[in-house]
């Protein structure tokens, strides 16, 4: 049996490829070419070790690592030899790719909409929490839970929603979800059967047609008037309508009551179903929240849609269902068809971040200064903007839209704007059907007052036509 001379090559400490992979490299290279024969036998892991300068372990774990891929085979007492190549075609090792460049996160545009300001965001407060649970329950954690979500998150939206929201229902009435969109799926899929149509808003949010067509439904356009929705007319059958009744998007303003009371009798008569995507009701800045209208209703024949992604944080990707007794079988059955979507690993730790009181005093701070942001953008477009257009005050809301006036248009504004580092958007691209719609929707509540000043600055000059507005440098 041939002996293996010592090695022929040298560790690289300077590289970030690992020691042991050095050595498997060096090896395997000398092996397939055919430099170290077969039945020869490889210098012993100990002597080795020495010669290349590194520990014995290293030696040993670039041996295995050779020996689980059929180069060489090792035998008790006898050390290790090398393996026959037979007529094998080998690959050609290649260097490490280079590590690719460190992803930047997404940078949030001067008025985008719906978006909340992350620098507010309470991170010791929640570590704290996190901590605690860590100490105390770990196993919570990453314990999957009942189908429905952890028991004590769903346990602490019950009391919030009856607080805030004016929703009298139990625990074992809400399911968790990944976000607002994973729970208007789960209610469509259990309560549409494909090919069903859904009424939807006209204004509305864009995603959720795709949402509806994505499910093999159809979309029924509701038209939408200064008292909110417009109630289906009498031939439409519907399975379910969603609807923004707290605050209506992207026009804002709450539905009269009256109008809710039309649609809670059209859902009795005809035997649809009400989904109240509660979007962002939270943020009213004067007095109380609107009462949902599941809570006007009872929880009789709507579902409620609620996130923490507005007032607490998008990246959790936490969402829930408040819904009738008579559908938490049919939402169960689905969840046990379809799989659940939410992570359990936040939720114990947001249970405890609301039953500790954080998640309020998170929740009143943000809506003081989300309100005077608000306040101050709405002031100066009245002051100063008023030649452009107007921009009716709701009192609600993280958004405020700018009716244009007739000479411009606001698809073409947005255009420019997007070039001046302006996020905002065009009124019209929230229609499907309704036409007339021609105005911008500006998003303040993620900006500093400063902030706010320096964009209403590029907005202005976009509006008077400069081709290329100056961008602020602060």
């Amino acid at each position: 049996m041939q002996q293996v001379p010592g090695p022929t090559f040298s560790i690289d400490r300077t590289l970030p490829v690992p020691v042991f992979e050095q050595i498997c490299t060096a090896l395997r290279t000398r092996i397939a070419a055919g430099e170290i024969p077969e039945a020869s036998q490889l210098p012993a892991t100990r002597s080795f070790a020495v010669e290349l300068g590194v520990s014995r372990s290293t030696v040993v774990a670039a041996y295995e690592q050779l020996e689980a891929e059929g180069y060489i085979a090792g035998k008790r007492g006898s050390g290790f030899t090398v393996c026959a190549m037979g007529q094998v075609e080998l690959q050609p090792v290649h260097p490490a790719p280079p590590e690719p460049a460190k992803e930047t996160p997404r940078a949030l545009l001067p008025f985008n909409s719906g978006e909340p300001d992350m620098r507010l965001f309470p991170h010791r407060q929640w570590a704290r929490c996190v901590s605690r649970i860590c100490r105390v329950a770990p196993e919570t954690m990453l314990d999957g839970g009942a189908v429905r979500g952890n028991a004590a998150l769903r346990r602490a939206i019950a009391a919030y929603v009856a607080e805030w929201r004016g929703i009298e229902a139990g625990a074992e009435q809400i399911i968790i979800t990944a976000g607002a969109t994973d729970a208007l799926e789960l209610c469509l899929r259990t309560l549409a059967p494909r090919g069903s149509a859904i009424g939807i808003e006209d204004p509305g949010y864009p995603p959720l047609n795709r949402i509806v067509q994505s499910q093999g439904l159809r979309s029924h356009y509701l038209r939408v008037d200064a008292l909110g929705a417009c109630v289906p007319e009498k031939d439409a059958d519907l399975k379910a309508v969603v609807l923004t009744p707290s605050h209506q998007h992207p026009l804002g303003g709450a539905m009269a009551p009256g109008r809710r009371l039309e649609f809670l009798n059209w859902a009795k008569r005809t035997g649809a179903w009400i989904i109240e995507d509660d979007y962002d009701s939270e943020f009213r800045y004067a007095g109380r929240p609107i009462p949902a209208m599941a809570g006007f209703d009872g929880l009789n024949r709507t579902i409620y849609l609620g996130s923490f992604s507005k007032t607490f944080s998008n990246a959790l990707r936490i969402g829930y269902v408040v819904a009738p007794e008579t559908l938490i079988a049919p939402l169960h059955d689905s969840l046990l068809r379809f799989g659940t979507r939410a992570s359990g690993m936040p939720q114990q730790a947001l249970a405890e971040f609301i039953h500790s009181g954080e998640f309020y005093r998170h929740l009143r701070r943000v809506r003081r200064i989300y309100g005077e942001r608000r306040k101050h953008l709405l002031a100066r477009l009245q002051q100063e903007f008023s030649a452009y257009g107007s921009a009716p005050d709701h009192g609600a809301g993280m958004q405020l839209v700018f009716h244009l006036n007739d000479a411009w248009q606001d698809q073409e504004i947005c255009k420019r704007a997007r070039g001046a580092g302006l996020g905002l958007r065009p009124l019209s691209g929230f229609a499907a059907e309704v036409t007339g719609l021609n105005g911008l929707v500006l998003g303040c509540c993620h900006m500093e007052i400063p902030e706010i000043d320096a964009a209403l600055t590029r907005l202005a000059q976009v509006l008077d036509g400069e081709s290329e507005p100056k961008q602020d440098q602060t």
